[in-house]
Protein backbone atom coordinates (compact mmCIF):
# COMPACT_ATOMS: atom_id res chain seq x y z
CA UNK A 1 0.00 0.00 0.00
CA UNK A 2 3.13 2.17 0.32
CA UNK A 3 3.98 2.54 -3.22
CA UNK A 4 0.53 3.55 -3.93
CA UNK A 5 0.25 7.69 -4.78
CA UNK A 6 -1.64 9.03 -2.67
CA UNK A 7 -2.13 12.54 -4.38
CA UNK A 8 -1.13 13.82 -7.23
CA UNK A 9 3.01 14.63 -6.44
CA UNK A 10 3.18 11.63 -4.97
CA UNK A 11 1.78 9.80 -8.45
CA UNK A 12 3.74 12.07 -10.91
CA UNK A 13 7.30 11.16 -8.78
CA UNK A 14 6.29 7.80 -9.12
CA UNK A 15 5.68 8.15 -13.12
CA UNK A 16 8.85 9.81 -13.55
CA UNK A 17 11.04 6.88 -11.62
CA UNK A 18 8.73 4.16 -13.54
CA UNK A 19 9.91 6.60 -17.22
CA UNK A 20 13.31 6.86 -16.08
CA UNK A 21 13.98 3.16 -15.29
CA UNK A 22 12.45 2.10 -18.94
CA UNK A 23 14.37 5.00 -20.67
CA UNK A 24 17.54 3.28 -18.63
CA UNK A 25 16.83 -0.07 -20.34
CA UNK A 26 15.58 1.46 -23.92
CA UNK A 27 19.08 3.54 -24.79
CA UNK A 28 21.64 0.52 -23.36
CA UNK A 29 19.07 -2.55 -24.69
CA UNK A 30 22.02 -2.50 -27.78
CA UNK A 31 23.93 -0.01 -29.81
CA UNK A 32 22.62 3.24 -30.34
CA UNK A 33 24.12 3.68 -33.92
CA UNK A 34 23.71 7.29 -35.71
CA UNK A 35 21.80 5.85 -38.32
CA UNK A 36 19.11 4.27 -36.31
CA UNK A 37 18.87 7.83 -33.70
CA UNK A 38 18.60 9.89 -37.38
CA UNK A 39 16.13 7.34 -38.82
CA UNK A 40 13.53 7.34 -35.40
CA UNK A 41 14.31 11.03 -35.64
CA UNK A 42 12.91 11.74 -38.79
CA UNK A 43 10.13 9.69 -38.35
CA UNK A 44 9.19 11.15 -35.61
CA UNK A 45 9.91 14.51 -36.98
CA UNK A 46 7.49 14.11 -39.93
CA UNK A 47 4.86 12.43 -37.91
CA UNK A 48 4.44 15.36 -35.43
CA UNK A 49 4.48 17.52 -38.76
CA UNK A 50 1.46 15.34 -39.88
CA UNK A 51 0.19 15.88 -36.43
CA UNK A 52 0.31 19.83 -36.27
CA UNK A 53 -1.05 19.70 -39.92
CA UNK A 54 -3.98 17.88 -39.54
CA UNK A 55 -5.00 19.68 -35.97
CA UNK A 56 -4.20 23.05 -38.20
CA UNK A 57 -6.58 22.29 -40.33
CA UNK A 58 -9.23 21.41 -38.25
CA UNK A 59 -9.59 24.94 -37.28
CA UNK A 60 -10.79 26.26 -40.69
CA UNK A 61 -13.13 23.28 -40.71
CA UNK A 62 -17.05 23.79 -39.00
CA UNK A 63 -17.73 21.02 -36.98
CA UNK A 64 -14.47 19.76 -36.24
CA UNK A 65 -12.60 20.78 -32.48
CA UNK A 66 -9.05 21.17 -32.69
CA UNK A 67 -6.47 19.57 -29.95
CA UNK A 68 -3.53 21.81 -29.58
CA UNK A 69 -1.00 19.19 -29.74
CA UNK A 70 1.83 21.80 -29.82
CA UNK A 71 1.46 22.78 -25.96
CA UNK A 72 2.43 18.48 -25.00
CA UNK A 73 3.90 17.69 -28.17
CA UNK A 74 6.18 20.73 -29.47
CA UNK A 75 8.95 19.88 -27.36
CA UNK A 76 9.38 16.39 -28.56
CA UNK A 77 9.36 17.80 -32.33
CA UNK A 78 11.81 19.98 -31.58
CA UNK A 79 13.73 16.77 -30.09
CA UNK A 80 13.42 15.33 -33.58
CA UNK A 81 14.30 18.12 -35.56
CA UNK A 82 17.46 19.49 -33.27
CA UNK A 83 18.46 15.58 -33.42
CA UNK A 84 18.51 15.64 -36.82
CA UNK A 85 20.65 18.92 -37.12
CA UNK A 86 22.94 17.66 -34.94
CA UNK A 87 23.68 14.81 -37.14
CA UNK A 88 24.33 16.47 -39.95
CA UNK A 89 27.68 17.80 -38.83
CA UNK A 90 28.39 14.19 -38.29
CA UNK A 91 27.52 13.20 -41.18
CA UNK A 92 29.39 16.17 -43.65
CA UNK A 93 32.75 15.16 -41.41
CA UNK A 94 32.34 11.31 -42.57
CA UNK A 95 32.13 12.71 -46.21
CA UNK A 96 28.24 11.84 -46.85
CA UNK A 97 26.32 13.95 -48.95
CA UNK A 98 23.78 15.45 -46.72
CA UNK A 99 21.48 17.56 -49.03
CA UNK A 100 18.52 15.84 -48.98
CA UNK A 101 18.67 15.40 -45.73
CA UNK A 102 18.81 19.49 -45.03
CA UNK A 103 16.15 19.44 -47.70
CA UNK A 104 14.28 17.46 -45.39
CA UNK A 105 14.89 18.97 -42.42
CA UNK A 106 14.33 22.67 -43.51
CA UNK A 107 11.04 21.75 -45.09
CA UNK A 108 9.90 19.64 -41.58
CA UNK A 109 10.59 23.11 -39.81
CA UNK A 110 9.30 25.35 -42.21
CA UNK A 111 6.24 22.93 -42.09
CA UNK A 112 6.36 22.89 -38.44
CA UNK A 113 6.60 26.86 -38.10
CA UNK A 114 3.60 27.64 -40.10
CA UNK A 115 1.35 24.92 -38.53
CA UNK A 116 2.36 25.28 -35.15
CA UNK A 117 1.96 29.24 -34.83
CA UNK A 118 -1.64 28.84 -37.02
CA UNK A 119 -1.89 26.47 -33.69
CA UNK A 120 -1.08 29.19 -31.16
CA UNK A 121 1.10 31.81 -30.61
CA UNK A 122 2.91 30.16 -27.66
CA UNK A 123 4.18 27.74 -30.26
CA UNK A 124 6.18 29.94 -31.89
CA UNK A 125 8.33 31.19 -28.66
CA UNK A 126 8.97 27.52 -28.11
CA UNK A 127 9.97 27.14 -31.57
CA UNK A 128 11.90 30.09 -32.31
CA UNK A 129 13.91 29.88 -28.91
CA UNK A 130 14.60 26.07 -29.20
CA UNK A 131 16.28 26.07 -32.66
CA UNK A 132 18.49 29.48 -31.26
CA UNK A 133 19.35 26.74 -28.53
CA UNK A 134 20.24 24.09 -30.59
CA UNK A 135 22.04 26.26 -33.26
CA UNK A 136 24.31 27.18 -30.19
CA UNK A 137 24.83 23.97 -28.82
CA UNK A 138 25.89 22.35 -32.32
CA UNK A 139 28.16 25.16 -32.90
CA UNK A 140 29.96 24.29 -30.25
CA UNK A 141 29.98 20.83 -29.79
CA UNK A 142 31.52 20.77 -32.86
CA UNK A 143 33.25 23.93 -32.66
CA UNK A 144 32.15 25.51 -35.49
CA UNK A 145 31.55 29.14 -36.00
CA UNK A 146 29.58 31.11 -33.81
CA UNK A 147 25.89 31.44 -34.51
CA UNK A 148 25.57 34.73 -32.61
CA UNK A 149 26.26 36.66 -35.88
CA UNK A 150 24.62 40.49 -35.90
CA UNK A 151 22.87 38.73 -39.07
CA UNK A 152 21.35 35.79 -37.71
CA UNK A 153 19.97 37.63 -34.44
CA UNK A 154 18.26 40.22 -37.31
CA UNK A 155 16.80 37.42 -39.23
CA UNK A 156 15.58 35.57 -36.42
CA UNK A 157 13.84 39.15 -34.66
CA UNK A 158 12.40 40.16 -38.43
CA UNK A 159 10.95 36.49 -38.98
CA UNK A 160 9.36 36.34 -35.64
CA UNK A 161 7.73 39.74 -36.07
CA UNK A 162 6.85 38.64 -39.31
CA UNK A 163 4.91 35.46 -37.89
CA UNK A 164 3.34 37.19 -35.09
CA UNK A 165 2.52 40.02 -37.72
CA UNK A 166 1.27 37.61 -39.75
CA UNK A 167 -0.73 35.62 -37.20
CA UNK A 168 -2.43 39.32 -36.12
CA UNK A 169 -3.19 40.05 -39.49
CA UNK A 170 -4.74 36.91 -40.40
CA UNK A 171 -7.00 37.03 -37.03
CA UNK A 172 -8.49 40.68 -37.91
CA UNK A 173 -8.90 39.51 -42.31
CA UNK A 174 -10.62 36.03 -40.99
CA UNK A 175 -12.31 37.52 -37.62
CA UNK A 176 -11.02 35.02 -35.83
CA UNK A 177 -9.63 36.17 -32.89
CA UNK A 178 -8.18 32.67 -31.74
CA UNK A 179 -4.56 33.58 -33.72
CA UNK A 180 -4.44 37.02 -32.51
CA UNK A 181 -1.18 37.33 -30.44
CA UNK A 182 -2.52 40.92 -29.32
CA UNK A 183 -5.37 39.40 -27.52
CA UNK A 184 -3.12 36.82 -25.49
CA UNK A 185 -1.21 39.69 -24.17
CA UNK A 186 -4.19 41.39 -23.03
CA UNK A 187 -5.59 38.30 -21.27
CA UNK A 188 -2.53 38.14 -19.40
CA UNK A 189 -2.48 41.73 -18.51
CA UNK A 190 -5.73 41.79 -17.41
CA UNK A 191 -6.21 38.21 -15.25
CA UNK A 192 -2.30 37.59 -14.32
CA UNK A 193 -2.12 40.00 -11.79
CA UNK A 194 -4.87 38.71 -9.48
CA UNK A 195 -3.56 35.44 -9.86
CA UNK A 196 -0.35 36.40 -8.68
CA UNK A 197 -1.45 37.77 -5.41
CA UNK A 198 -3.31 34.57 -4.80
CA UNK A 199 -0.56 32.70 -5.24
CA UNK A 200 1.61 35.05 -2.91
CA UNK A 201 -0.79 35.37 -0.50
CA UNK A 202 -1.92 31.19 -0.07
CA UNK A 203 1.55 29.29 -1.31
CA UNK A 204 2.85 27.50 1.72
CA UNK A 205 6.17 25.11 2.26
CA UNK A 206 3.92 22.48 1.13
CA UNK A 207 0.97 23.65 -1.00
CA UNK A 208 -1.08 26.11 -0.03
CA UNK A 209 -3.99 27.29 2.43
CA UNK A 210 -7.02 25.03 3.32
CA UNK A 211 -9.74 26.87 1.14
CA UNK A 212 -7.90 28.67 -0.86
CA UNK A 213 -8.30 26.36 -4.44
CA UNK A 214 -11.18 25.76 -6.32
CA UNK A 215 -12.18 23.13 -4.09
CA UNK A 216 -13.00 25.76 -0.73
CA UNK A 217 -14.08 23.04 1.95
CA UNK A 218 -12.45 19.94 -0.11
CA UNK A 219 -9.72 21.78 -1.09
CA UNK A 220 -6.69 19.44 0.83
CA UNK A 221 -3.83 21.84 0.90
CA UNK A 222 -1.76 20.67 -1.66
CA UNK A 223 -1.96 18.77 -4.84
CA UNK A 224 -5.25 20.01 -5.65
CA UNK A 225 -5.08 19.23 -9.59
CA UNK A 226 -3.79 22.60 -10.62
CA UNK A 227 -0.56 20.89 -11.61
CA UNK A 228 -1.09 16.99 -13.10
CA UNK A 229 -0.37 14.38 -15.26
CA UNK A 230 -2.68 13.76 -18.39
CA UNK A 231 -6.47 13.35 -16.52
CA UNK A 232 -6.39 9.63 -18.85
CA UNK A 233 -3.33 8.54 -16.91
CA UNK A 234 -4.92 9.01 -13.73
CA UNK A 235 -8.37 7.96 -14.29
CA UNK A 236 -7.17 5.00 -15.74
CA UNK A 237 -5.91 3.42 -12.40
CA UNK A 238 -9.25 4.78 -10.79
CA UNK A 239 -7.26 7.19 -8.61
CA UNK A 240 -9.55 9.64 -6.49
CA UNK A 241 -7.18 12.23 -6.98
CA UNK A 242 -9.05 16.20 -8.13
CA UNK A 243 -9.09 16.84 -11.52
CA UNK A 244 -10.29 19.81 -13.06
CA UNK A 245 -12.19 18.02 -16.18
CA UNK A 246 -15.00 19.07 -18.60
CA UNK A 247 -15.99 22.85 -18.10
CA UNK A 248 -14.05 22.70 -14.59
CA UNK A 249 -10.60 22.88 -16.96
CA UNK A 250 -11.58 26.34 -17.20
CA UNK A 251 -11.31 27.33 -13.37
CA UNK A 252 -7.71 25.95 -13.49
CA UNK A 253 -6.76 28.12 -16.07
CA UNK A 254 -6.45 31.23 -12.85
CA UNK A 255 -3.18 29.38 -12.96
CA UNK A 256 -2.47 27.12 -15.71
CA UNK A 257 -3.40 29.87 -18.79
CA UNK A 258 -2.01 32.92 -16.86
CA UNK A 259 1.11 32.32 -15.17
CA UNK A 260 4.51 30.96 -15.26
CA UNK A 261 4.92 27.50 -14.18
CA UNK A 262 6.83 28.44 -10.80
CA UNK A 263 4.17 30.09 -9.58
CA UNK A 264 1.71 27.15 -10.11
CA UNK A 265 4.18 24.65 -8.97
CA UNK A 266 4.40 26.82 -5.95
CA UNK A 267 0.70 26.61 -5.66
CA UNK A 268 -0.20 23.23 -5.97
CA UNK A 269 3.26 21.74 -4.38
CA UNK A 270 4.49 24.18 -2.28
CA UNK A 271 8.31 26.15 -2.23
CA UNK A 272 9.92 23.25 -1.01
CA UNK A 273 8.88 21.36 -4.02
CA UNK A 274 9.58 24.20 -6.44
CA UNK A 275 13.28 24.67 -5.05
CA UNK A 276 13.19 20.68 -5.50
CA UNK A 277 12.48 20.75 -9.48
CA UNK A 278 14.69 24.36 -9.83
CA UNK A 279 17.23 22.32 -8.50
CA UNK A 280 16.45 18.96 -10.17
CA UNK A 281 16.68 21.07 -14.11
CA UNK A 282 19.87 22.86 -13.11
CA UNK A 283 21.42 19.34 -12.06
CA UNK A 284 19.81 17.65 -15.83
CA UNK A 285 21.18 20.38 -17.54
CA UNK A 286 24.98 20.15 -15.61
CA UNK A 287 25.01 16.39 -15.91
CA UNK A 288 24.05 16.54 -20.01
CA UNK A 289 26.68 19.27 -20.75
CA UNK A 290 29.16 17.93 -19.10
CA UNK A 291 28.59 14.32 -20.53
CA UNK A 292 27.94 15.93 -24.12
CA UNK A 293 31.85 17.38 -23.37
CA UNK A 294 32.91 13.70 -23.06
CA UNK A 295 30.75 12.19 -26.50
CA UNK A 296 33.11 15.42 -28.39
CA UNK A 297 36.43 14.02 -26.62
CA UNK A 298 35.52 10.51 -28.23
CA UNK A 299 34.89 11.76 -30.96
CA UNK A 300 37.81 14.28 -31.50
CA UNK A 301 39.79 11.02 -30.96
CA UNK A 302 38.37 8.79 -33.68
CA UNK A 303 35.57 6.74 -31.69
CA UNK A 304 32.15 6.20 -32.78
CA UNK A 305 30.59 3.95 -30.38
CA UNK A 306 28.39 7.14 -29.27
CA UNK A 307 27.98 9.52 -32.21
CA UNK A 308 24.24 9.04 -32.33
CA UNK A 309 23.92 9.16 -28.15
CA UNK A 310 25.64 12.70 -29.12
CA UNK A 311 22.82 13.26 -31.96
CA UNK A 312 20.13 12.28 -29.36
CA UNK A 313 21.40 14.07 -26.27
CA UNK A 314 22.27 17.31 -28.17
CA UNK A 315 18.34 16.86 -29.16
CA UNK A 316 17.09 16.11 -25.38
CA UNK A 317 19.17 18.90 -23.85
CA UNK A 318 17.59 22.04 -26.53
CA UNK A 319 14.56 20.20 -25.81
CA UNK A 320 14.78 20.08 -22.25
CA UNK A 321 16.26 23.65 -21.45
CA UNK A 322 13.26 25.30 -24.13
CA UNK A 323 10.44 23.79 -22.37
CA UNK A 324 12.26 24.40 -18.64
CA UNK A 325 12.21 28.37 -19.62
CA UNK A 326 8.85 27.90 -21.30
CA UNK A 327 6.86 26.25 -18.87
CA UNK A 328 8.68 27.65 -15.12
CA UNK A 329 9.08 31.04 -16.61
CA UNK A 330 6.20 32.06 -19.45
CA UNK A 331 3.56 29.67 -19.24
CA UNK A 332 2.09 26.91 -16.69
CA UNK A 333 0.57 25.21 -19.53
CA UNK A 334 3.61 24.30 -21.08
CA UNK A 335 4.98 22.08 -18.49
CA UNK A 336 1.13 20.76 -17.09
CA UNK A 337 -1.04 17.85 -18.13
CA UNK A 338 0.56 15.97 -21.06
CA UNK A 339 3.35 18.30 -21.29
CA UNK A 340 4.26 17.59 -17.90
CA UNK A 341 4.83 14.21 -19.25
CA UNK A 342 6.71 15.35 -22.09
CA UNK A 343 9.19 17.12 -20.02
CA UNK A 344 9.78 14.09 -17.71
CA UNK A 345 10.67 11.96 -20.89
CA UNK A 346 12.61 14.56 -22.12
CA UNK A 347 14.79 14.42 -18.90
CA UNK A 348 14.73 11.33 -18.33
CA UNK A 349 16.76 10.63 -22.02
CA UNK A 350 19.07 12.48 -20.81
CA UNK A 351 19.91 11.42 -17.53
CA UNK A 352 19.38 7.47 -19.35
CA UNK A 353 22.47 8.22 -20.56
CA UNK A 354 24.13 7.89 -17.34
CA UNK A 355 25.02 4.42 -17.33
CA UNK A 356 26.75 4.89 -20.85
CA UNK A 357 28.93 7.48 -18.78
CA UNK A 358 29.88 5.03 -15.88
CA UNK A 359 30.78 2.21 -18.35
Amino acid sequence: MALIAQNHLQYIIEIAVIIQIAIFFLLNLGPLSLNIVLLVAMIISAGFALMFGVDAVFLFIPGFTHSEFTHPYGPLALLAVVTIMAALPIMKDSGINTRGLKIFMYGVIVFITIVGGLMHRSFLLLWFLGLFIGFFIISKSFRQKSVFTVKRIVLVVVAAIIGFGSLEFLSRVLDMSIFSPLLRISRIENFSVPSIKMVIQNATLTGHKFGSCYWQDACHGGSDGYISLPMALVTFFSLPFPLFYGILVTKKDVIDYMLPGIFGMAFDFGYLFLIFLLLWCIFIMYFGFNLLRKYRKKRENGEKSCLGREALLIGSLTAFITQAIMGLFLMNRSINGTALLTFIIIGALIFGHVVVLKE
